[in-house]
């Protein structure tokens, strides 16, 4: 059985770490390169550096940033936000990036899932889907969750996986930020309809709630932002207590 992992997130707003609640509310959680340097020191398995504001502000990612904490540290590392080419990957890639993540590029030109896959390989694709359930239907959001598609989230996520992505990013915008758990039902419904690696994203509040999306969905990483960078659930704790759950964490 493949080993889960965990990974902190980095939303970056202005230079800066930042963390919101139903993706509103935005609050400072510090620097990025200073809380990368931690997580690796921590035993993060990857690392999520998502420039929140550059789609809303029609704008590349901060690829100086990106090279500054690339640097640092020796774990995957995933980046996106305003990758809106295959040009953008490469210069991420030249920064030191492992992996893009494309979302709202995605949905508006599916064709740049399949281009970055040719270029780059499919384990290089990371299509981070934005979902909230609207009068009982999971759709698809972009520009930052501020806009909502006609897609439908299962459909969408199986459209990603055959275009060639190698992995989605999926995040509950009901759950993001409110530490009450992984939104299950979502998570399991697109985990379970496609072949590809599902880090679930959104709620996480204890370890508790780690090992519920583990057990009850075939999500294949969990991914958090506000407890890791605040100290209230630091990863060796998380992964010691998911060992004693005989989860088998990397």
């Amino acid at each position: 059985m493949l080993k889960k992992r965990i990974i902190p997130c980095l939303d970056i707003k202005n230079g800066r770490t930042v963390k919101g609640v139903n993706f509103v509310n935005i609050k400072d959680a510090g620097d990025p390169v200073e809380l990368a340097k931690q997580y690796v020191k921590d035993g993060a398995d990857e690392l999520v550096f998502l420039d929140i504001t550059a789609t809303l502000e029609n704008r590349k990612t901060l690829v100086a940033l990106v090279e500054k904490i690339a640097k640092e540290i020796n774990i995957p590392f995933t980046v996106g936000g305003g990758i809106s080419a295959v040009e953008d990957a490469v210069a991420l890639i030249q920064a030191g990036a492992d992996k893009v993540s494309i979302n709202s590029s995605a949905v508006k030109n599916p064709q740049l899932i399949t281009d970055l896959k040719n270029r780059f390989g499919s384990q290089f694709v990371v299509v981070a889907i934005d979902t909230k359930n609207v009068n009982g239907q999971w759709k698809v959001f972009t520009k930052g969750g501020t806009f909502e598609t006609a897609l439908e989230t299962v459909s969408w996520a199986k459209e990603v996986e055959a275009l060639g992505a190698g992995e989605i990013l999926l995040t509950s915008m009901n759950s993001d930020g409110t530490k009450d758990g992984f939104d299950i039902e979502v998570t399991k419904a697109v985990s379970t309809a496609v072949n590809i690696p599902v880090i679930a994203s959104g709620g996480a509040g204890t370890a508790a709630h780690f090992a519920e999306v583990f057990n009850q969905t075939e999500a294949s990483a969990g991914l958090a932002a506000s407890i890791f960078h605040f100290g209230e659930l630091p990863i060796p704790v998380l992964k010691n207590e998911l060992k004693t759950k005989n989860i088998a964490v990397r």
